[in-house]
């Protein structure tokens, strides 16, 4: 056998080519910086646009329950008429200390997600004409209907509730009590989208106390606003492009009550993708002594 192949090597050797142009070299250099900067800075695109989403959450490591709920649905819808990325995400956080807190949180969060959808999504899948309100009338309504939810189904009890609503490139925010959404951006700012509706906040407002002193105020957790009190309100909406490059994170106070901005920036930056950013989230603020449940969901716009 060894013979035999080195009798095929010696007659490919001795075979001249039949067509010489093939064993030409072709002679190549380098690209040079100013040649590869258009190929490196070249963007890519993604078609259709649509959301990628990470979720976590965690009951810590001081409480014996979890009194925080979450909601997150995505969905794309393509034809030759539209191109709809739509997600609807929603964090709540029941108020330690009241009765039902865990039930108020989880109560509100079905009743807004149930109307959103019905009054948002539902429309644009259906074959008749619906007649739609607006973006910020859906989610100031959706909060009523949370609040009525929670005060019948888990009366005495609180919740925060902070809501964001993505058609497209947009997002609409419903927000109560002190769980935040941010826009995470790639220079490293943290931006702080919502207001905490709490005494400590006020007090930061007011120029009473520092934001140092804030962080360890015996009643930072005192909120004035909040699902499920009987004083009426109405909630904070806000408008803004989705952030892209960058994200959008919403999260209870679990989470932004015990890592820093830039804690968070980093965790989410090192991150291959939304899902391993939430989870290391959630340990990283469990590893800070994990004193609330935490909720936490990332949104990226591709």
């Amino acid at each position: 056998m060894v013979k035999f192949l080195e009798r095929i090597l010696n007659w490919r050797k001795s075979t001249p080519p039949e067509n010489t142009n093939e064993n030409k070299f072709v002679q190549t250099a380098p690209l040079t910086d100013e040649q590869l900067q258009p190929v490196a800075a070249a963007p890519v695109v993604i078609t259709p646009g649509h959301l990628l989403v990470g979720v976590g959450q965690s009951v810590g490591l001081q409480r014996e329950r979890n009194e925080d709920a979450l909601f997150s649905l995505t969905s794309v819808l393509v034809d030759g008429n539209t191109e709809l990325p739509f997600g609807v995400f929603i964090v709540a956080d029941g108020m330690g200390g009241h009765e039902h807190g865990e039930v108020a949180s989880g109560v509100a969060v079905r009743a807004m997600a149930e109307y959103v959808l019905s009054r948002s999504y539902l429309p644009f899948l259906s074959m008749e004409e619906r007649q739609r309100g607006s973006l910020q009338e859906i989610m100031e309504n959706g909060v009523v209907q949370a609040q009525q939810a929670v005060v019948r189904y888990a009366p005495g009890g609180g919740t925060t509730l902070t809501a964001a609503l993505v058609v497209g490139e947009q997002v609409t925010l419903a927000h109560v009590g002190d769980s935040r959404a941010y826009f995470v951006h790639p220079d490293g700012r943290m931006q702080v989208i919502t207001q905490d509706h709490s005494l400590v906040h006020r007090l930061v407002e007011l120029g009473q106390i520092s934001e140092q002193e804030a962080q360890v105020h015996p009643q930072r957790n005192v909120l004035y606003r909040a699902l499920g009190q009987s004083e009426p309100f109405r909630p904070d909406i806000y408008f803004h492009p989705m952030p892209h490059p960058g994200y959008l994170l919403i999260c209870s106070d679990g989470l932004w009550g015990v890592l820093s901005d830039d804690e968070m920036f980093q965790i989410i930056a090192r991150a291959r993708n939304p899902a391993i950013a939430c989870k290391n989230l959630v340990d990283a603020a469990n590893a800070a002594g994990g004193p609330d449940n935490i909720s936490v969901i990332l949104v990226q716009y591709l």
